[in-house]
């Protein structure tokens, strides 16, 4: 490749890169500035983070909802990868008539969004007393379509000699699956962690719906609340969103090594 190539797409990059940082480097900005100063697109870090925390502190429970978003993403990830690990390897390693027409079903589940389905399920956990607890929050998202369909195609690369070595040598097929097959797919469940994480961290919408108590608030739903007012604190608004931020990039620079072996189902 000339020089001349290589500038331009060197040049074409690192264009693509501030572009792609830039809404990080204004938020965390914006967080040390005045309202006033925010407003007018003040892109130079200014000293007014401590109080903008003290501000964010007295308005909101920042330390319950913190607490919360984490509990609720922690606990709903673990029970998540479980249950859509196994799934996925059950359609994959076991052979059946109907599996394919199982499979098509939660495919099909894929294209439904999920504001046809919220009225249909609050009405059914009210109806058994669900709401305002946490099995009612897990129960949607503990088994997706799509986290099924990756652990599937990663089930795939797994070499089925393996599993028939292993039956001859006497070990059950639960432990198979937790003493072989998830020591061998940790690519694969470092991606999906990140994936259902940050889902689970962002979720806003059956939150709000389901779990209808101040003890219950979350990060997304307190970034809510600041902007009800008749008066937008923008400085105080940034610091939160800033701090909802902060556990997301923490697990994805965590796992982002085996972030792109995860999503295309590699296997070492």
């Amino acid at each position: 490749m000339s020089k001349g190539k290589k500038f331009f797409q060197y040049a074409f990059l690192t264009i693509v890169s501030l572009l792609s940082v830039f809404p990080l480097y204004y938020m965390a900005c914006a967080s040390t500035n005045k309202s006033v100063d925010v407003s007018r697109g003040r892109l130079i870090p200014g000293t007014y983070l401590l109080e903008n925390f003290k501000t964010l502190t007295a308005n909101q429970n920042l330390g319950l909802a913190l607490w919360n978003s984490f509990r609720n993403a922690a606990v709903l990830t673990i029970l998540c990868l479980l249950v859509c690990s196994i799934a996925g390897y059950g359609f994959e390693i076991y052979h059946d008539k109907g599996k394919d027409a199982v499979f098509a079903i939660l495919l099909t589940a894929m294209m439904v969004p999920f504001a046809a389905i919220m009225i249909p399920m609050f009405r059914m956990f009210s109806s058994l007393k669900l709401v305002n607890t946490m099995v009612a929050f897990m129960l949607p998202s503990i088994s997706t379509p799509f986290m099924i369909m990756m652990f599937r195609q990663a089930s795939r690369s797994f070499p089925h000699d393996i599993i028939e070595a292993a039956r001859i040598d006497g070990l059950s097929e639960v432990g198979i699956f937790f003493r072989m097959f998830m020591p061998t797919m940790k690519s694969t469940y470092a991606a999906a962690t990140i994936i259902t994480f940050m889902n689970a961290w962002n979720n806003y919408l059956w939150p709000k719906v389901i779990l209808q108590t101040n003890d219950s608030i979350t990060m997304p739903m307190l970034v809510a609340n600041l902007q009800a007012g008749y008066a937008v604190d923008y400085g105080m608004l940034m610091l939160a969103v800033f701090i909802c931020t902060i556990p997301t990039a923490i697990i994805f620079f965590c796992f982002q090594k085996s972030f792109t072996e995860g999503i295309t189902g590699a296997v070492k």
